[in-house]
Protein backbone atom coordinates (compact mmCIF):
# COMPACT_ATOMS: atom_id res chain seq x y z
CA UNK A 1 0.00 0.00 0.00
CA UNK A 2 3.05 2.38 -0.84
CA UNK A 3 1.68 5.93 -1.28
CA UNK A 4 -1.58 5.82 0.81
CA UNK A 5 -1.33 8.97 2.78
CA UNK A 6 -0.49 11.09 -0.38
CA UNK A 7 -3.11 9.45 -2.54
CA UNK A 8 -5.69 9.80 0.47
CA UNK A 9 -4.06 13.81 0.83
CA UNK A 10 -4.50 14.34 -2.78
CA UNK A 11 -8.01 12.77 -3.05
CA UNK A 12 -9.47 14.80 0.27
CA UNK A 13 -7.72 17.77 -1.01
CA UNK A 14 -10.00 17.79 -4.31
CA UNK A 15 -13.29 17.25 -2.47
CA UNK A 16 -12.55 20.99 -0.83
CA UNK A 17 -13.15 23.76 -3.07
CA UNK A 18 -11.13 27.22 -1.99
CA UNK A 19 -14.57 29.29 -1.48
CA UNK A 20 -15.30 26.99 1.35
CA UNK A 21 -12.22 27.88 3.52
CA UNK A 22 -12.25 31.14 2.58
CA UNK A 23 -10.05 31.27 -0.42
CA UNK A 24 -10.94 33.02 -3.87
CA UNK A 25 -11.93 30.76 -6.50
CA UNK A 26 -11.52 32.33 -9.75
CA UNK A 27 -9.13 31.68 -11.80
CA UNK A 28 -7.20 28.64 -14.15
CA UNK A 29 -6.77 25.50 -11.79
CA UNK A 30 -4.88 22.73 -13.06
CA UNK A 31 -6.07 20.66 -10.31
CA UNK A 32 -9.75 20.06 -8.79
CA UNK A 33 -10.34 21.25 -4.86
CA UNK A 34 -6.86 22.96 -2.74
CA UNK A 35 -3.31 23.07 -4.43
CA UNK A 36 -0.84 21.80 -1.94
CA UNK A 37 0.43 25.27 -1.09
CA UNK A 38 -2.95 26.38 0.17
CA UNK A 39 -3.16 23.55 2.60
CA UNK A 40 -0.21 24.29 3.53
CA UNK A 41 -0.83 27.98 4.46
CA UNK A 42 -4.17 27.16 6.03
CA UNK A 43 -2.79 24.53 8.19
CA UNK A 44 0.20 27.12 9.39
CA UNK A 45 3.02 24.69 7.90
CA UNK A 46 5.32 25.04 5.43
CA UNK A 47 4.77 23.85 1.52
CA UNK A 48 7.79 21.88 1.88
CA UNK A 49 6.83 19.96 5.07
CA UNK A 50 3.37 19.42 3.68
CA UNK A 51 5.04 17.89 0.33
CA UNK A 52 7.54 15.60 2.21
CA UNK A 53 4.30 14.45 4.20
CA UNK A 54 2.18 14.04 0.66
CA UNK A 55 5.11 11.82 -0.69
CA UNK A 56 5.30 9.58 2.55
CA UNK A 57 8.45 11.10 3.87
CA UNK A 58 6.45 12.51 6.92
CA UNK A 59 6.80 9.72 9.94
CA UNK A 60 7.72 12.30 12.71
CA UNK A 61 4.43 14.59 11.92
CA UNK A 62 3.14 15.14 15.05
CA UNK A 63 -0.55 15.16 16.40
CA UNK A 64 -1.04 18.65 16.32
CA UNK A 65 -0.03 19.40 12.36
CA UNK A 66 -2.18 16.05 11.03
CA UNK A 67 -5.31 17.91 13.01
CA UNK A 68 -4.58 21.22 11.41
CA UNK A 69 -4.32 19.55 8.18
CA UNK A 70 -7.58 17.06 8.82
CA UNK A 71 -9.49 20.43 10.31
CA UNK A 72 -8.43 22.27 6.65
CA UNK A 73 -9.38 19.38 4.58
CA UNK A 74 -12.39 19.03 6.43
CA UNK A 75 -12.16 15.38 7.92
CA UNK A 76 -14.63 13.64 9.84
CA UNK A 77 -13.32 11.91 13.16
CA UNK A 78 -12.86 8.05 11.15
CA UNK A 79 -10.71 10.25 8.24
CA UNK A 80 -9.02 12.04 10.79
CA UNK A 81 -7.88 8.71 12.29
CA UNK A 82 -6.70 7.16 9.39
CA UNK A 83 -4.76 9.58 8.57
CA UNK A 84 -2.92 9.18 11.65
CA UNK A 85 -2.32 5.73 10.83
CA UNK A 86 -1.64 5.98 7.30
CA UNK A 87 0.91 8.99 7.95
CA UNK A 88 2.97 7.28 10.53
CA UNK A 89 2.64 3.37 9.56
CA UNK A 90 5.77 2.31 11.29
CA UNK A 91 4.41 0.61 14.46
CA UNK A 92 1.92 -1.33 12.28
CA UNK A 93 4.64 -2.46 10.14
CA UNK A 94 6.56 -3.68 13.24
CA UNK A 95 6.48 -7.47 13.24
CA UNK A 96 4.29 -7.79 10.18
CA UNK A 97 7.32 -9.03 7.74
CA UNK A 98 6.18 -12.47 7.66
CA UNK A 99 2.71 -11.97 7.29
CA UNK A 100 -0.02 -12.05 9.75
CA UNK A 101 -1.00 -15.06 11.60
CA UNK A 102 -4.11 -17.13 10.80
CA UNK A 103 -6.85 -15.59 12.95
CA UNK A 104 -9.28 -17.59 15.50
CA UNK A 105 -12.19 -17.09 17.07
CA UNK A 106 -11.72 -17.82 20.66
CA UNK A 107 -14.45 -20.89 22.19
CA UNK A 108 -15.86 -18.16 24.48
CA UNK A 109 -17.24 -16.10 21.57
CA UNK A 110 -18.10 -19.23 19.34
CA UNK A 111 -19.98 -20.24 22.21
CA UNK A 112 -21.55 -16.53 22.06
CA UNK A 113 -22.41 -17.27 18.55
CA UNK A 114 -24.22 -20.51 19.15
CA UNK A 115 -26.49 -18.93 21.90
CA UNK A 116 -27.89 -15.97 19.61
CA UNK A 117 -30.64 -17.96 18.48
CA UNK A 118 -33.01 -15.27 17.55
CA UNK A 119 -31.28 -13.02 15.14
CA UNK A 120 -28.41 -13.94 12.46
CA UNK A 121 -25.02 -12.90 13.83
CA UNK A 122 -21.68 -13.61 12.17
CA UNK A 123 -17.86 -12.26 13.19
CA UNK A 124 -15.39 -10.84 10.70
CA UNK A 125 -11.96 -10.46 10.88
CA UNK A 126 -8.97 -9.15 8.95
CA UNK A 127 -9.76 -7.85 5.41
CA UNK A 128 -13.58 -8.40 6.17
CA UNK A 129 -13.26 -12.53 6.15
CA UNK A 130 -15.78 -13.80 7.64
CA UNK A 131 -14.44 -16.11 10.90
CA UNK A 132 -17.67 -17.78 11.87
CA UNK A 133 -21.30 -17.24 12.26
CA UNK A 134 -24.84 -18.59 13.77
CA UNK A 135 -27.03 -20.68 12.57
CA UNK A 136 -29.53 -18.23 11.67
CA UNK A 137 -26.66 -15.84 9.97
CA UNK A 138 -25.58 -18.93 7.85
CA UNK A 139 -29.75 -19.38 6.56
CA UNK A 140 -29.43 -15.43 6.20
CA UNK A 141 -26.21 -15.28 4.34
CA UNK A 142 -25.19 -18.53 3.25
CA UNK A 143 -21.66 -18.64 4.39
CA UNK A 144 -21.41 -22.25 4.99
CA UNK A 145 -22.24 -22.79 0.97
CA UNK A 146 -18.89 -20.65 0.39
CA UNK A 147 -15.64 -22.44 0.18
CA UNK A 148 -13.59 -21.44 2.72
CA UNK A 149 -11.30 -19.17 0.63
CA UNK A 150 -14.47 -17.42 -0.77
CA UNK A 151 -15.70 -16.58 2.90
CA UNK A 152 -15.16 -13.02 2.68
CA UNK A 153 -17.54 -10.57 2.62
CA UNK A 154 -15.81 -8.10 -0.07
CA UNK A 155 -15.61 -11.45 -2.49
CA UNK A 156 -18.98 -11.73 -1.91
CA UNK A 157 -20.05 -8.19 -2.78
CA UNK A 158 -18.08 -7.74 -6.30
CA UNK A 159 -17.11 -11.31 -7.41
CA UNK A 160 -20.40 -13.22 -6.53
CA UNK A 161 -22.92 -12.63 -9.66
CA UNK A 162 -25.19 -12.78 -7.41
CA UNK A 163 -24.85 -10.22 -5.27
CA UNK A 164 -26.55 -7.41 -6.89
CA UNK A 165 -29.87 -8.86 -6.62
CA UNK A 166 -29.45 -10.11 -3.18
CA UNK A 167 -28.40 -6.48 -2.39
CA UNK A 168 -31.35 -4.23 -3.74
CA UNK A 169 -29.16 -1.32 -2.39
CA UNK A 170 -26.12 -2.86 -4.11
CA UNK A 171 -24.12 0.35 -4.82
CA UNK A 172 -24.29 1.17 -1.00
CA UNK A 173 -23.51 -1.61 0.12
CA UNK A 174 -20.48 -2.20 -2.23
CA UNK A 175 -19.32 1.63 -1.32
CA UNK A 176 -19.60 0.58 2.94
CA UNK A 177 -17.65 -2.39 1.91
CA UNK A 178 -14.67 -0.32 0.08
CA UNK A 179 -14.56 2.17 2.42
CA UNK A 180 -14.32 -0.13 5.73
CA UNK A 181 -11.65 -2.70 3.59
CA UNK A 182 -9.47 0.57 3.50
CA UNK A 183 -9.60 1.49 6.57
CA UNK A 184 -7.93 -2.59 7.03
CA UNK A 185 -5.36 -1.74 4.70
CA UNK A 186 -4.38 1.60 6.55
CA UNK A 187 -4.11 -0.24 9.35
CA UNK A 188 -1.89 -2.88 8.13
CA UNK A 189 -0.10 -1.20 5.26
CA UNK A 190 2.16 -4.95 4.86
CA UNK A 191 -0.76 -7.77 4.98
CA UNK A 192 0.00 -9.77 1.83
CA UNK A 193 -3.14 -11.14 1.60
CA UNK A 194 -5.15 -8.36 1.99
CA UNK A 195 -2.90 -6.81 -1.02
CA UNK A 196 -3.73 -10.63 -2.93
CA UNK A 197 -7.43 -9.08 -2.52
CA UNK A 198 -7.02 -6.35 -3.37
CA UNK A 199 -5.64 -7.25 -6.94
CA UNK A 200 -8.05 -9.43 -7.33
CA UNK A 201 -10.92 -7.47 -6.79
CA UNK A 202 -9.47 -4.68 -9.17
CA UNK A 203 -8.96 -7.33 -11.87
CA UNK A 204 -12.36 -8.97 -11.16
CA UNK A 205 -14.56 -5.54 -10.87
CA UNK A 206 -14.25 -2.18 -12.80
CA UNK A 207 -16.88 -0.79 -9.66
CA UNK A 208 -14.52 -2.30 -7.20
CA UNK A 209 -11.52 -0.15 -9.11
CA UNK A 210 -13.38 2.82 -9.00
CA UNK A 211 -14.55 2.70 -5.60
CA UNK A 212 -11.07 1.75 -4.73
CA UNK A 213 -9.70 5.03 -5.89
CA UNK A 214 -11.91 7.34 -4.43
CA UNK A 215 -9.93 6.70 -0.82
CA UNK A 216 -12.80 6.95 0.84
CA UNK A 217 -13.07 5.70 4.67
CA UNK A 218 -15.61 4.49 7.39
CA UNK A 219 -16.24 2.47 10.23
CA UNK A 220 -18.69 -0.42 9.98
CA UNK A 221 -20.50 0.01 13.41
CA UNK A 222 -23.98 0.10 12.44
CA UNK A 223 -26.76 0.70 9.71
CA UNK A 224 -29.24 -1.71 7.72
CA UNK A 225 -29.20 -3.17 5.13
CA UNK A 226 -31.99 -4.54 2.54
CA UNK A 227 -31.84 -8.35 0.92
CA UNK A 228 -33.57 -10.18 -0.92
CA UNK A 229 -33.40 -13.54 0.04
CA UNK A 230 -33.98 -16.32 -2.33
CA UNK A 231 -36.60 -18.18 0.20
CA UNK A 232 -37.74 -15.65 2.68
CA UNK A 233 -38.11 -13.08 0.27
CA UNK A 234 -36.71 -9.06 1.17
CA UNK A 235 -35.33 -8.74 4.41
CA UNK A 236 -34.74 -5.05 6.61
CA UNK A 237 -31.86 -5.71 8.70
CA UNK A 238 -30.86 -3.13 10.95
CA UNK A 239 -27.09 -4.32 12.11
CA UNK A 240 -24.92 -3.18 15.25
CA UNK A 241 -20.93 -4.11 15.30
CA UNK A 242 -19.27 -4.66 18.13
CA UNK A 243 -15.52 -5.03 18.29
CA UNK A 244 -14.17 -7.70 19.99
CA UNK A 245 -12.21 -7.81 23.89
CA UNK A 246 -9.21 -9.22 23.38
CA UNK A 247 -8.61 -9.11 18.92
CA UNK A 248 -9.64 -5.40 18.33
CA UNK A 249 -9.54 -6.65 14.50
CA UNK A 250 -12.44 -8.90 15.23
CA UNK A 251 -15.78 -7.25 15.17
CA UNK A 252 -19.26 -8.86 15.78
CA UNK A 253 -22.07 -8.42 13.72
CA UNK A 254 -25.67 -8.72 14.81
CA UNK A 255 -28.97 -8.42 13.01
CA UNK A 256 -31.75 -6.64 14.70
CA UNK A 257 -35.36 -7.08 12.62
CA UNK A 258 -37.06 -4.79 13.88
CA UNK A 259 -40.34 -5.81 16.72
CA UNK A 260 -43.48 -6.65 15.20
CA UNK A 261 -42.00 -6.22 11.13
CA UNK A 262 -42.51 -8.55 8.42
CA UNK A 263 -38.32 -9.41 8.59
CA UNK A 264 -39.06 -9.97 11.87
CA UNK A 265 -41.46 -12.47 10.92
CA UNK A 266 -39.77 -13.96 7.95
CA UNK A 267 -36.34 -14.48 10.35
CA UNK A 268 -38.64 -16.48 12.34
CA UNK A 269 -39.37 -18.81 9.38
CA UNK A 270 -35.61 -19.10 8.46
CA UNK A 271 -34.95 -20.03 11.84
CA UNK A 272 -37.45 -22.71 11.86
CA UNK A 273 -36.39 -23.65 8.30
CA UNK A 274 -32.67 -23.73 9.16
CA UNK A 275 -33.39 -25.94 12.17
CA UNK A 276 -35.35 -28.08 10.15
CA UNK A 277 -33.19 -31.37 9.56
CA UNK A 278 -32.67 -32.54 5.78
CA UNK A 279 -34.56 -35.46 5.34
Amino acid sequence: MDGEVGDFLRSRRARVQPEEVGLPGHGRRRVPGLRREEVAQLAGVSVDYYIRLEQGRGSSVSDAVLDAIGRVLRLDATEQEYLRTVARPAAARRGSAAGPAPQKVRPGLRLLLDTIEKVPAFVLGRRMDVLAWNALGDAVVGFSQMAPAERNMPRQVFLDPRAREFYPDWPAVAAETVAHLRLDAGKHPRDRKLATLVGELSLGSADFRRLWADHQVKEKTYGAKRMLHPVAGELVLPYETLTVSGDTDQMLVVYTPEPGSQTEERVRLLASWAATPAV
